[in-house]
């Protein structure tokens, strides 16, 4: 079974290669969908995958590669869509 989440990461959180973290960790827990940088600071993360995979992946954004602070993780509940094949990083 899969899930899906969308992610709304807040803190200081660009500039930090968050995305590329997330790509990295997106891999580690078998996480397809996307990662991208939203005009207003935060990050917006589309997750999908098993609920193990999806909640291992939540549970490493929370804490961020070294120099970011997440302050905030929003997350939102979504339908499955099987578009995605592998995690991309989207500009």
């Amino acid at each position: 079974m899969k899930i899906a989440r969308k992610l709304l990461i807040s803190g200081h959180v660009q500039r930090v290669g968050y995305r590329y973290f997330a790509q990295r960790v997106a891999a580690r827990h078998q996480v397809a969908g996307y990662v991208r940088n939203l005009a207003d600071g935060r990050v917006e993360v589309f997750a999908e995958g098993t609920p193990e995979g999806v909640e291992g992946f939540k549970h490493d954004l929370a804490a961020g590669p070294e120099f970011s602070r997440v302050e905030q993780v929003e997350e939102l509940s979504l339908e499955p869509t099987g578009s995605y094949n592998t995690f991309r990083i989207e500009r």
